[in-house]
């Protein structure tokens, strides 16, 4: 059979080593010596002994407890489908749909959790109107950033209208580190100028003319016409803002105002084709406050743009973390103290049947 030490035995082979063991006690050999011939640790026939003399089987069972003390409450499970079968909710991933209850403090659960209890409900399907896409696509490497306004990247989008081949152009200039639209402009052509109003109006909105010129932000675009014009090249330089270009034919390095277009397009409220300038102009000033104050950003812990332009996104992923961890020791609570209920009465089924045995037997 060879040597005994780390492997798992059946509940048979238990039993016929404690026979054997027995046997060679009344032989006059110690369990010591038996345990060696064996080579075994006595602690294992130790505990096989108690195990059996309470009764109990000597199957192997799964290690752990049968219930974890932070099992979810039901309480926590009815609000989580609650929420997600509300219509205000219903085109929100579980992510989202985790965070919003985290900041509203309908539940504190955790990603993986909210997902297993949708799951079970098929709640997981594809929720909104987007289709899936990939994430494979590798970002340029780029220096840390530690705050806003260190780098900008900026593209233009187009915008379908309801004449084929006619479409509208968004201009977008967005901050790397928070995500937030600087500025945004709707054009009918793709020219330099409306460039560099774009540009214009995002010095403006942020000040960045105040700031020192090592302090202002780089700036990174795609080799389009617009981006390589004199006229932008020129601005860059005289405002000391230097200006990266991506590779050619490579989307994937300048990836986050790329990112920005599809979060702006698989928009519930996104009308997927304008009528004219009017429209489009009307339907992204609500879209943009909205996307800057509200949107809760996955790229950024799941914070609106600004509340991470501002700084606040450490304190409020901090808070986060610490409603979770006081809610996991509420629910270890909780859980105990059912369980201390549910062992109290078995006992006193147990001890009240052991009784009516008794009193049967004397009869």
């Amino acid at each position: 059979m060879g040597e005994i030490k780390g492997r798992w035995l059946c509940e048979a082979q238990k039993i016929e080593i404690l026979l054997l063991i027995e046997k060679a006690k009344e032989k006059g050999l110690t369990v010591t010596r038996s345990c060696a011939f064996w080579r075994i640790n006595r602690r294992r026939i130790t505990r096989w002994r108690t195990i059996k003399e309470n009764g109990q089987s000597l199957e192997n069972l799964k290690p752990g407890p049968r219930q974890p003390t932070h099992r979810l409450l039901p309480e926590e499970k009815e609000a989580v489908l609650m929420m997600a079968k509300k219509e205000e909710y219903a085109d929100l991933s579980h992510r989202l749909l985790t965070v919003t209850a985290w900041d509203l403090k309908i539940f504190f659960v955790s990603f993986s959790s909210v997902y297993r209890i949708l799951s079970s409900e098929n709640l997981m399907t594809m929720r909104g109107i987007q289709r899936q896409h990939n994430s494979r696509s590798i970002p340029p490497v780029r220096k840390e950033l530690t705050g806003p306004n260190q780098r900008w990247c900026w593209d233009i989008s187009y915008l379908p209208t309801y004449e084929k081949r006619i479409f509208l152009y968004l201009f977008l200039l967005l901050d790397e580190y928070s995500r937030k639209a600087i500025a945004w402009r709707i054009s009918w052509n793709q020219t330099a100028e409306e460039a560099r109003y774009l540009l214009e109006e995002g010095l403006m909105n942020e000040n960045i003319l105040d700031l020192p010129e090592d302090q202002r932000p780089e700036v990174f675009n795609d080799r389009g016409r617009q981006m390589k014009a004199k006229p932008i090249k020129a601005m860059f330089e005289d405002h000391h803002m230097p200006q990266v270009f991506a590779r050619p034919r490579t989307p994937n390095d300048n990836p986050f105002v790329e990112s920005m277009f599809s979060t702006v397009k698989r928009a519930p409220q996104y009308p997927g084709r304008f009528l004219d300038l009017e429209q489009a102009v009307e339907h992204f000033k609500d879209y943009f406050p909205w996307y800057n104050t509200e949107h809760l950003h996955s790229g950024i812990d799941y914070v609106t743009p600004d509340q991470c332009h501002i700084g606040l996104r450490d304190q409020i992923v901090l808070r986060r973390k610490s409603d979770l961890k006081n809610q996991r020791l509420f629910r270890k609570k909780v859980n105990l103290q059912n369980q201390n209920v549910l062992t109290h009465n078995l006992k006193t089924v147990n001890h009240n049947f052991n009784q009516i045995r008794s009193c049967q037997l004397v009869v």
